[in-house]
């Protein structure tokens, strides 16, 4: 065997092991995913996952740090029944940042 030959081998070997590195990678993404559904499922009503799913449109990222923290709150214990809609818009108020008002005046 050639030493081209073994270099393409240790290469291609090493693209299969990247592969499959990813393909773990993304079914623990997957599982994850599953799992955070699953939670909202539980802690939120009909009507305030049908919020967050609608402003994850827009702010996907903001979305998945609430998740998190929902989770958090839950194992926490510092929720005890499920969060309304009426209480989710309270935390997303107060998890915004407030917006600054911009006034441009011409002379």
């Amino acid at each position: 065997m050639s030493e081209l030959d073994e270099i393409r081998q240790r290469r291609m070997q090493e693209l299969q092991q990247q592969a499959i590195a990813q393909e773990n990678q993304q079914r623990m993404a997957q599982e994850l995913e599953v799992q955070k559904r699953q939670a909202m499922v539980q802690i939120l009503t009909p009507e305030a996952r049908s919020r967050l799913t609608n402003l994850r449109l827009t702010k996907p990222e903001f979305v998945d740090q609430i998740e998190m923290q929902l989770i958090q709150l839950v194992q926490s214990g510092q929720v005890k029944s499920k969060i309304t809609d009426d209480q989710l818009k309270d935390l997303l108020r107060r998890l915004t940042a407030p917006k600054r008002d911009i006034n441009i005046t011409r002379k």
